[in-house]
C-alpha cells in the first residue's frame, strides 16, 4: 500500500486581488513544503466567484501570469493551484495548474459548470474538453477535478477511476448554507466508498458578497470514512498521510503525466480532529466571518447601525462586535416620541455590557419639522403608513450622515421574515451598506442571540429585549403581531413559499390556512420591488433573496 502526504491549504481569497493572492499562497510555502501533494482553494489566484471579471481579458492574461508565479516558487511539493485560462478561440476556463519543481507540469479545465442556485459558471467558463491526464505525484496516480466534477454523476470522476486512478482531489468554491455540509459529507464518502479511492476534498474559506465559504475540507479513506478534516470557517493547513491501496493498471486512453517520485518516512501524521458544530454555532460563525470579510475586504475598520433596543438590532450589534472588536462599532439611539423608556435603556445596557460606542440622537425636532413642511399638502394628519415611514427614513438620513462624517460603514438591522413580506421602509430601515441577518427568520433571530448569551459568564444581551414583544415603536402601543401573524406561523409559511418554492395551493394542501396563505403570499410577491433596492447581505440559507431567487417585480401568477 503506498502513502501520499497531502497538504490541505484551506485559505481565504480576494476576488481581484491577484498580487495579495501570490503573496497569501507563497506565504505558507514553508508550511507545505514537506507535503508531496498541496491543495489550493478553487480559482486561488483570482478569488471566487469571479462574475464578470472574467469577461476582461485582461484580468485573465494576468490571472494566467499570477499562477506562472507561484509555479516559479514551486518544490518538490506538487502544487494544485486555480486560475483563469483561456482557450485558443479566447475561451475562459475555470482551471488547476499543477506545479513542481519551477515549472506548470499540467492544467485541468473544469468541465462540469453549475448553473444553479447562486452559480452562473455557465455564463462566464467554457466547460473543459481537453483530454483527462493522470499525475503520478510520490508515485500515486492523481485524478484532480474541481469542485461541481464531483458531483455529477457519469462525470470526470467515473474516467478517472476508469482509468486507474489511485486517489482522487477535488478543489472546492464551495458556498455555506445551513445543509450544505452535510451534503459535500455525504457525497465525498459516497465517491470514496463507490470507487475504492480516497478522496481529499479542499475548501476555500471566507466570505465574498452574499457568499460565505465554510472550508470543511476533509479526507475520505476508500471505505468512506472520515479519517481527516479541517476546521469550519477558519484559515488552516492540515497536512496528512493518506494511505493509498494499489490499484492495478488498466490500459486506458488517459495520460499518466509523471511529476514525482515516492518519498519514504518514518513516520506518519496524525490526523487533526475537529469537533463538529451545533446549527446554532455554525450560522453565528456563518454571519461573523461574512461581516468581517465584508467590511474589511470592502476597505472599511468601522460600522455604525442603529441600536432600537429590540431583537434584531441586539444581534446585529454583537455580530459586529464579534466580528471587527467593539472598538470598530458604533451605535446611535434614536429615540423618537413613540420609543419607550426600556427600550432606550436595553439599548443602553447592551451597548455598556458590550463595549460598544453610543450616542443618543433625538428625532423628534426633524419629526416635527418634516410634519410642519408636509401639512399644508397632506394634512395635520399624515394618511396611512406616512408617519411611520417618515421616522424610519429620518433614522437612515442620521445614520448615513454619520457614516459620511466618519468613514464608517452602515449595517442595516432587517431579517429575513421582515424583508420577505416587506414589513421594512425603503431608504430608511433599508438604508445602509450590508444587511447582516437578511436570510436569518425571525425565530432563528432569537435562537442566536439565546446561544451568543451562554457562551459568556453574563449575557452580552439583556434578558429583557428577548422577553418583550417585537416592536417597531412607530406608533402608540404597536406590535408586530398586530399587522402581521405570530412569527412561529409566519416562518414556517415562509420557508415552505421561499425555501421550499410551494405555489399557494400547495401550501394549502400542507395544511397551511388558506386566507393566511393568500395573506403571506401576496405580500412576498408585492414586496419584491423592495427587495431589489436593499443592501445584499450574507446567503446562509439553501435561498436567499438576491442570487438565489430571482422573481420577476411585475408578476400576476398565482398559483
Amino acid at each position: 500500500m503506498a502513502s501520499i502526504r497531502v497538504a490541505l491549504a484551506q485559505l481565504n481569497m480576494v476576488v481581484g486581488d491577484l498580487a495579495g493572492n501570490v503573496e497569501r499562497v507563497l506565504d505558507v510555502l514553508p508550511q507545505v513544503a514537506d507535503a508531496d501533494l498541496a491543495l489550493f482553494p478553487e480559482m486561488t489566484v483570482t478569488g471566487y466567484p469571479l462574475e464578470d471579471l472574467v469577461l476582461k481579458s485582461s484580468f485573465v492574461a494576468d490571472s494566467k501570469k499570477a499562477v506562472e508565479e507561484i509555479a516559479a516558487a514551486s518544490g518538490s511539493c506538487a502544487l494544485v493551484v486555480g486560475f483563469a485560462d483561456t482557450g485558443p478561440q479566447g475561451q475562459v476556463y475555470n482551471a488547476v495548474a499543477v506545479c513542481h519543481e519551477g515549472k506548470i507540469v499540467g492544467v485541468y479545465h473544469k468541465r462540469e459548470l453549475p448553473n444553479y442556485a447562486v452559480f452562473d459558471e455557465a455564463r462566464h467558463f467554457s466547460p473543459g474538453t481537453k483530454p483527462l491526464q493522470l499525475f503520478e505525484i510520490a508515485g500515486v496516480r492523481v485524478g484532480l477535478a474541481i469542485c461541481e466534477d464531483l458531483w455529477i454523476p457519469d462525470g470526470p470522476i467515473e474516467d478517472f477511476v476508469a482509468g486507474g486512478a489511485e486517489l482522487l482531489v477535488t478543489v472546492n468554491g464551495s458556498p455555506y448554507d445551513d445543509v450544505k455540509f452535510s451534503a459535500r459529507q455525504a457525497v465525498v464518502a459516497a465517491t470514496a466508498s463507490s470507487s475504492g479511492r480516497p478522496v481529499v476534498y479542499l475548501n476555500l474559506v471566507g466570505a465574498q458578497d452574499e457568499l460565505v465559504f465554510d472550508g470543511g475540507s476533509m479526507v475520505a479513506d476508500p471505505k468512506g470514512n472520515f479519517v481527516a478534516r479541517a476546521s469550519r470557517f477558519f484559515e488552516e493547513i492540515v497536512l496528512v498521510d493518506v494511505e493509498v491501496p494499489d490499484q492495478p493498471i488498466v490500459e486506458a486512453d488517459l495520460e499518466v503525466v509523471p511529476v514525482s517520485s515516492p518519498v519514504l518516512r518514518d513516520e506518519r501524521l496524525t490526523p487533526p480532529i475537529v469537533t463538529p458544530l451545533s446549527p446554532e454555532a455554525e450560522l453565528y460563525t456563518a454571519l461573523v466571518i461574512a461581516t468581517r470579510d465584508y467590511v474589511q475586504k470592502s476597505g472599511f475598520s468601522d460600522v455604525c447601525l442603529g441600536l432600537s433596543g429590540g431583537v434584531d438590532s441586539a444581534l446585529v450589534a454583537t455580530i459586529a462586535a464579534d466580528a471587527l472588536g467593539a472598538d470598530h462599532v458604533h451605535t446611535l439611539l434614536m429615540p423618537s416620541r413613540y420609543s419607550s423608556d426600556h427600550s432606550m435603556t436595553d439599548a443602553q445596557q447592551l451597548a455598556d455590557r458590550q463595549g460598544l460606542g453610543s450616542q443618543v440622537v433625538a428625532i423628534e425636532q426633524a419629526h416635527q419639522a418634516f410634519h410642519h413642511l408636509l401639512a399644508p399638502t397632506l394634512g395635520d394628519d399624515l394618511p396611512g403608513f406616512t408617519d411611520e415611514n417618515l421616522q424610519a427614513r429620518i433614522r437612515g438620513v442620521l445614520l448615513m450622515a454619520f457614516s459620511n462624517a466618519s468613514g464608517w460603514l452602515v449595517l442595516t438591522t432587517g431579517n429575513k421574515s421582515e424583508s420577505a413580506v416587506g414589513f421594512s421602509t425603503l431608504y430608511g430601515d433599508t438604508a445602509g451598506a450590508y444587511a447582516v441577518i437578511r436570510d436569518v427568520y425571525k425565530t432563528r433571530v432569537y435562537d442566536l442571540c439565546r446561544w451568543r448569551n451562554e457562551q459568556e459568564g453574563t449575557p452580552v444581551i439583556p434578558e429583557n429585549i428577548l422577553s418583550k414583544a417585537p416592536s417597531a415603536e412607530l406608533r402608540p402601543d404597536q406590535r408586530d403581531d398586530q399587522r402581521l401573524p405570530p412569527y412561529e406561523i409566519l416562518d414556517p409559511l415562509l420557508e415552505a413559499y421561499i425555501e421550499g418554492d410551494r405555489t399557494r395551493s400547495d401550501l394549502v394542501a400542507d395544511g397551511f390556512e388558506k386566507e393566511l396563505v393568500d395573506r403571506v403570499v401576496r405580500l412576498v410577491d408585492l414586496a419584491e420591488y423592495k427587495r431589489r433596492q436593499t443592501p445584499l447581505g450574507p446567503r446562509v440559507t439553501t435561498k436567499g433573496f438576491g442570487r438565489d431567487r430571482r422573481l420577476p417585480v411585475v408578476n400576476r401568477y398565482l398559483g
